[in-house]
């Protein structure tokens, strides 16, 4: 009796939950309440895990740590800020990734505890109502930081992007919200306080071409990527033909060429997007939402402007062409090649197979942080060591050559010749390069292999991760009013100073004015894909892109399909055993092992209770 006491608990509990996930409406909790709810958290979580399991037992979708009768008890605990869950469950996430880090001694109870609380999040979103997901996601909160302080709003899909959460963000109620977002169909909606609201494009509901053709489209992360490839492959074929301006012109070096005035107003455009979008990540979002291609594009940006500082001075000594500035200044254009050919990674990486690549190469690159860390340790006690065998005879070579030394043997060139008059050198030497090598490089090449088969084992869920964190970036910043590089200067220099002048109204009426003249072939082109051609609207094109049976598994058709035509008069037929009574025998994957044994000695428990109370009842006179 006892047992069938707590079934129908924990089941009046699931439905108290699914009642109020149905119910639940957008709540503005205080960062103090919301931070007494994650504290709440923590020490469920901790009760539920007061020891280390294996992490694959946690994230199992039978596991038998987060069962559904933990998740409903969980959503209970939240109270009314059911809402506010996933988003207290990561930020508590976090702190356990915080305690992980700084002890040592429990780094696999925290790391297990921060993965229950992930999976809890997902699961809890995974059993949200259909049209509160985008809310639940989406919803922007504060917490109580460490010091006192409340933190800047964010979400749960923005704190999830933050923490590098796979497990959430690879769910498919987290990459619903994304496509959205990627697609146009929920937009930011900027307030009052320069934060920004998701809610759902109102030219969905209207139709027509013209509901569509709006300037807030070109902050769309698709049209914002399709706009940067095409313009980024022009800025490419612009640097390649400025370049060749020291072959191409014979005479007449005073002036720059109509490529390099090109190249130099696009690189103009793309420092002051760099710079603007940077800006306003440290102000509004935070120092730790910059990534490995800002630092890339701030160190494209100042060699641009050096290249073209020096060009002008060049010009304005009135030097031929011998003159070292203008030298100095195509030799800074040399050094930015490798860097725009390679920024091509992040303008691509939209694609499954470039977005995937990148994941790699950055896990490589911050793996090799111990490798260059030990080299540089190495290096500067070797160059040390070499530079006072060089001073041991009162003279010394310029410290330049030896580094160079140092270097050619670490790029396996070494010049043993250079210490032959020195038996002393040459030994250190030696030791140099098979520290280099022999040990360092292997070291290397295993942190390499390593960081590869991490992203490789995981490579979906990595990518969807990326992925998330590319088109929240793009919209992330608020910017009411996006101008694409290079036409963002008509902002700045036309547009922009009228800020300050007029009236808010005034000023973005005057936005959508120019943003519709001077955008006004992107924006038909966009009007007629998202009102004609979109798949999610075109039923021909939707037919032509999907599979025919896609969606189709819960139809009667396909569960118990009917034999027609001459096979049907021969008497074949398929359904002879009906799919209701197929399915019977088969396992309940839903449920771990455990999970089922028990539930099954339960109702065996339940069985017997009865069968004694008949006994009983029958032994009574």
């Amino acid at each position: 009796m006892e047992s069938q006491g707590s079934t129908m608990s924990s089941n009046g509990v699931q439905a108290d939950d699914r009642a109020s996930l149905i119910s639940v409406k957008t709540v503005e909790p205080s960062a103090d309440t919301l931070t007494k709810l994650v504290k709440r958290l923590r020490t469920l979580t901790l009760t539920l895990l007061p020891v280390e399991v294996p992490l694959e037992s946690i994230n199992d979708a039978t596991s038998r740590v987060i069962t559904p009768h933990v998740i409903s008890a969980y959503m209970a605990a939240a109270g009314d800020l059911l809402e506010a869950l996933p988003y207290a469950l990561l930020r508590a996430r976090k702190e356990f990734i915080w305690d992980a880090n700084h002890n040592p001694a429990d780094y696999g109870e925290n790391l297990c505890r921060a993965t229950a609380c992930e999976v809890l999040a997902r699961r809890v979103v995974h059993k949200s109502a259909p049209d509160r997901i985008t809310a639940v996601m989406t919803s922007r909160f504060m917490h109580k930081e460490a010091d006192g302080d409340e933190s800047e709003k964010t979400s749960a899909l923005e704190m999830a992007i933050d923490s590098h959460c796979t497990i959430f963000l690879s769910s498919s109620e987290s990459q619903d919200v994304v496509n959205n977002l990627w697609k146009g169909q929920l937009v930011q909606k900027h307030n009052s306080h320069h934060d920004v609201d998701i809610v759902p494009f109102k030219g969905d509901e209207f139709g027509g071409i013209w509901a569509h053709l709006s300037p807030s489209r070109l902050a769309v992360p698709r049209y914002q990527n399709i706009f940067r490839i095409l313009i980024w492959v022009f800025f490419l074929f612009t640097y390649s033909q400025a370049v060749r301006e020291p072959l191409d012109k014979v005479a007449n070096y005073e002036d720059l060429d109509a490529w390099e005035v090109v190249m130099y107003i696009l690189a103009l455009a793309f420092s002051f997007e760099d710079i603007q979008k940077i800006l306003k990540l440290l102000i509004f979002v935070s120092w730790r939402a910059l990534g490995f291609w800002n630092i890339v594009s701030l160190i494209t940006d100042s060699l641009l402007l050096s290249a073209f500082i020096l060009r002008m001075a060049g010009i304005a000594s009135g030097h031929n062409e011998n003159s070292p500035l203008r030298l100095r200044s195509f030799q800074c254009l040399s050094f930015v090649a490798p860097l725009i050919w390679m920024k091509l990674i992040p303008i691509f990486d939209g694609y499954k197979y470039v977005g995937t690549m990148q994941i790699c190469i950055a896990r490589m690159l911050q793996e090799s942080s111990a490798f260059f860390g030990l080299l540089a340790l190495l290096g500067l006690g070797f160059l040390q060591g070499l530079y006072a065998l060089d001073a041991a005879d009162g003279q010394t070579d310029h410290p330049y050559d030896v580094v160079n030394l140092l270097v050619q043997a670490l790029l396996q060139s070494p010049n043993y010749e250079w210490f032959n008059p020195s038996p002393a050198g040459l030994t250190l030497y030696y030791l140099w390069n098979v520290a280099t090598g022999v040990i360092l490089l292997n070291i290397l090449i295993s942190l390499f292999s390593s960081a590869y088969d991490d992203v490789v084992q995981d490579a979906a869920a990595e990518y969807l991760a990326y992925f998330a964190d590319k088109t929240v970036g793009m919209i992330r910043a608020p910017d009411e009013f996006i101008y694409p590089a290079p036409l963002n200067l008509i902002e700045l220099f036309l547009v922009a100073p009228f800020e300050y002048i007029v009236s808010k109204q005034t000023y973005a009426k005057m936005n959508k004015i120019v943003m519709s003249t001077i955008f006004f072939i992107p924006l038909a082109l966009i009007a007629l894909f998202e009102a004609e051609l979109d798949p999610s609207k075109n039923k021909w094109i939707k037919d032509w892109l999907t599979h025919p049976d896609e969606g189709s598994e819960d139809s009667p058709e396909c569960q118990n399909p009917e034999v027609d035509g001459e096979d049907a008069e021969r008497g074949l037929r398929i359904t002879k055993v009906p799919f209701h009574e197929l399915i019977k025998v088969f396992p309940d994957t839903t449920q771990s092992s455990e999970a089922v044994i028990v539930r099954e000695i339960g109702e065996l428990k339940n069985q017997i209770e009865e069968l004694k109370a008949m006994i009983l009842s029958l032994q009574r006179p």
